[in-house]
């Protein structure tokens, strides 16, 4: 059963309508909207629009490009848009929602009059070359959802105000040079994906939006451990991304079982432990990347009770002890397993070896006995007897002596 999505228009005795509903209401409906989109701009939304222009740096602006057709002789809003504002400003009823800049490699400032575009939902000037700070004017914005601000070269700290930008569902600053300490971030609780990889932030992780879906703060100079009271809240989040950090200490049991997780990447930074804890019944994780930290001790075998674990990587770290046998039981849905650069010993579980190849990654460089030659987990050399010896706590045997 279809619904009718035809609008309904009350019935009205004046003449002049009578004749006016005789059109089809779909033509009715395409002239309100005509109407709408005809609508002049509102003067200081004007004002504010001419002041982005007038803060990119005119030799940046090709001929070709969006910008190039801002001319403020003609009205942002007005339609039909033949030759004038012909992409870059979205308006509805005579305000602007939408600044979308085309990537052309655009230099200027973000001027703090874009504040006056009080209807704005999103923001997007992704990858050109806008530098200076982020206005603190933006988190008045009462309607911004969209921050796009990527790939480009704004510098300073990240304004401690965007926590006041309570519409935002998207912040995305990620390929900037946004240094200092990520501010308290938990009062933006519609918040679903925040990106700040590639900058130069530091300190510790502060309380972070309740509904992430999404948090990628890779290739950062953030600190610290990671503590509860910042990921206690995130039911929703789904994307962990810590990469390149400069993150310590142990990794808790309770970052396995946040209940919508399915992607873990940790790989590069100090981390010196792992816990990992039963998983829950109705566990997402599929990924795990711990690879280059300095992680000591054994394997943790629980990863194996994982039922959704697919890729698992803990290359050059300082782990020790056999392979579990559990990574390879029947059943197991592991597919990419990395395990290359440790201190790894015994024989690896045959189990890893059958199947047709099903299990891909590496087990070189460790100190495995009897790792199958022809198969690609072991194309990797293991490390040299001498070396194992000596992490193992025992003393090499000494080179025999030349015969005279």
């Amino acid at each position: 059963m279809h619904r009718n999505l035809t609008p309904h228009f009350p019935q009205i005795k004046s003449p002049i309508m009578s004749h006016f509903l005789t059109i089809p209401a779909a033509t009715v409906l395409l002239l309100f909207l005509i109407t709408a989109a005809s609508s002049s701009a509102d003067p200081s939304e004007t004002a504010a629009l001419r002041a982005f222009k007038s803060s990119v740096k005119p030799a940046s602006i090709p001929p070709s490009s969006c910008l190039a057709t801002w001319n403020f002789s003609f009205d942002p809003c007005a339609a039909p848009r033949v030759t004038h504002f012909t992409c870059g400003v979205t308006c509805a009823a005579g305000r602007v929602v939408q600044l979308t800049l085309d990537s052309q490699g655009y230099s200027g400032t973000l001027t703090p009059l874009i504040s006056q575009l009080s209807q704005l939902v999103t923001l997007d000037v992704g990858e050109n070359d806008f530098h200076g700070p982020i206005p603190a004017s933006i988190a008045s914005l009462p309607n911004l959802r969209n921050l796009i601000l990527r790939v480009n070269s704004f510098s300073g700290a990240l304004p401690a105000s965007i926590a006041a930008a309570k519409s935002l569902t998207t912040l995305d600053l990620a390929r900037n040079s946004i240094s200092g300490a990520l501010p308290d971030l938990s009062p933006l609780e519609s918040l679903t994906r925040l990106d700040l990889s590639y900058n130069k932030l530091t300190g510790a992780l502060p309380r972070l939006p309740p509904n992430l879906n999404e948090l990628a703060l890779k290739s950062n100079s953030l600190s610290g451990q990671l503590t509860k009271s910042s990921f206690s809240e995130l039911t929703h989040l789904m994307v962990l991304e810590l990469a390149e950090n400069s993150l310590s200490g142990a990794i808790p049991s309770w970052l396995f079982l946040l209940p919508s997780l399915q992607q873990i990447d940790l790989a590069k930074n100090g981390i010196t432990s792992v816990s990992v804890a039963a998983p829950n019944s109705n566990s997402e994780l599929v990924a795990v990347d711990l690879s280059y930290n300095k992680l000591e001790g054994n394997l943790p075998e629980e990863f194996a009770d994982y039922a959704a674990l697919r890729s698992l990587a803990l290359s050059y770290n300082k782990l020790r002890g056999p392979i579990p046998w559990q990574y390879s039981r029947k059943g197991s849905t592991l597919r990419r397993l990395y395990l290359d650069g440790n201190y790894l010993n015994g024989s690896p579980p045959q189990g890893l070896f059958s199947g047709g190849g099903q299990v891909s990654g590496s087990l070189g460089d460790n100190c495995l006995r009897r790792c199958p030659a022809a198969s690609e987990l072991c194309l990797k050399s293991q490390k040299p007897a001498s070396i194992c010896q000596q992490a193992y706590g025992g003393k090499p045997k000494p080179k025999p002596k030349p015969k005279s």
